[in-house]
């Protein structure tokens, strides 16, 4: 019923070219322990104007309307708000992906149009169950790593110390935010595509094995191939099994995410690892213990997490798109985990009917020059929003038994 959006040729090229992602930080930790690395200036954390999200932060980019609009099979709809818990128990510190339209090899500390949006889509949310910390830090742009797919490096962009210092701005904002916020408090370590790159490296060496361990409830590396070997729960993460029930604590919850239509071609990045005797995760959220789930999808209205000239579905045929900036579609998605010519993934199921008025299809494809989907993407904008409500339903029974244990 409804058609997939286009992004401009640029951006879905910067896209293409973040497939590489994982590539660079291999090889900014790989350079960064055989040589000397002469890294900018950190950050001062200790400013406001270094984090997108703080609780009470003037400005606080959390702080936003997430008003839903419910769309039933049937087309009858109804409104649900949205309200932080400001006394929330635990907290949640959020690594974003890459997002950055900056010019130059690594982002400024000015947060643009495409980080606040990030955060209104992958992380606001979580703010009924958790405080909210996300810093801003000096990524690898889209900009550079568009120019290095198209065989023209910005000057710089091979620098270690270039590659190397939106970890170290993301372990100075981490150990500023444990200093001087948490106190004692249990959290959730939370990130998406680059954002859960630098999570994957800096959770065995900042976090496992550290006091700290003992007050992480959980983590959510989405969007990204978390190692694990084969038939395991752990890996990359050694003390950090993944999560089977809602209830378990200290766990680690990952996956990435194709349709059942579009399986992951052969040169897919996502869905497997390059480690012998290893493979990548995958954890359902609507099924933590294995199966398939109905997916709570909190799906923007227009907006995605790379363009903000999407165009909406038609939400219900013959009428009008409702003005909220979230949408839900109850039965619509489910997904499960599947093992699948070498690849594991979240596999999402849209139960389209003709028969009834809503809409039989999401947005979340990578789509370029000429409307080609980009198949190797799968649904890699939606990751997070595909199972929003379950995260934060989790992220919630996760609190609970971690105070329970207390």
């Amino acid at each position: 019923m409804t058609g997939r959006p286009k992004l401009a040729a640029g951006l879905a090229g910067g896209l293409a070219a973040g497939m590489i992602w994982a590539g660079l930080g291999a090889t900014a930790h790989a350079q960064g322990q055989t040589q000397a690395i002469q890294a900018p200036a950190p950050n001062d954390y200790a400013r406001a104007e270094s984090w997108l999200c703080w609780p009470g932060k003037a400005g606080d980019a959390c702080a936003i309307d997430l008003t839903t609009t419910v769309v039933n099979a049937d087309g009858s709809t109804r409104v649900e708000t949205f309200k932080a818990d400001p006394k929330a128990p635990i907290d949640c510190f959020y690594v974003y992906p890459t997002v950055s339209n900056d010019k130059g090899v690594v982002s400024d500390m000015q947060a643009g149009p495409e980080e606040l949006n990030v955060v209104k889509q992958q992380l606001a949310r979580f703010g009924s169950k958790c405080r909210i910390f996300a810093p801003l830090y000096r990524q690898f742009t889209l900009t550079a790593l568009q120019a290095l797919v198209m065989g023209a490096p910005l000057p710089g962009s091979a620098d270690p110390a270039m590659r190397q210092v939106g970890y170290n701005d993301v372990v100075d904002a981490w150990n500023h935010y444990l200093k001087t916020e948490n106190k004692g408090r249990g959290v959730v370590l939370i990130g998406h595509s680059q954002g859960s790159g630098i999570l994957t490296r800096m959770i065995p060496a900042e976090v496992e094995g550290k006091p700290v361990q003992k007050q992480l409830v959980s983590t959510l590396i989405l969007g990204s191939n978390l190692p694990v070997e084969a038939g395991k729960d752990t890996g990359a993460f050694k003390t950090i099994p993944l999560c089977r029930s809602a209830g378990q604590t200290g766990c680690a919850i990952s996956y990435v995410t194709f349709r059942d239509t579009v399986p992951p071609p052969p040169q897919s990045r996502f869905g497997k690892v390059a480690q012998p005797g290893m493979e990548a995760a995958c954890t359902n959220p609507a099924a933590l213990g294995g199966g398939k789930g109905d997916l709570k999808a909190y799906l923007a209205n227009g907006m995605n997490i790379a363009s903000s000239a999407a165009a909406a579905p038609e939400w219900v045929k013959g009428k009008a798109n409702p003005a909220t900036p979230f949408v839900a579609v109850p039965g619509l998605i489910s997904g499960q985990c599947v093992s699948k010519d070498g690849f594991n993934y979240l596999e999402v199921h849209i139960a389209a009917d003709p028969a009834d008025p809503r809409t039989d299809d999401i947005n979340g494809d990578v789509v370029g020059p000429g409307g080609v989907v980009a198949t190797d993407w799968g649904l890699h904008l939606i990751d997070a929003n595909i199972a929003m409500g379950d995260l934060v339903d989790i992220v919630g029974q996760q609190s609970k038994a971690y105070l329970a244990k207390k």
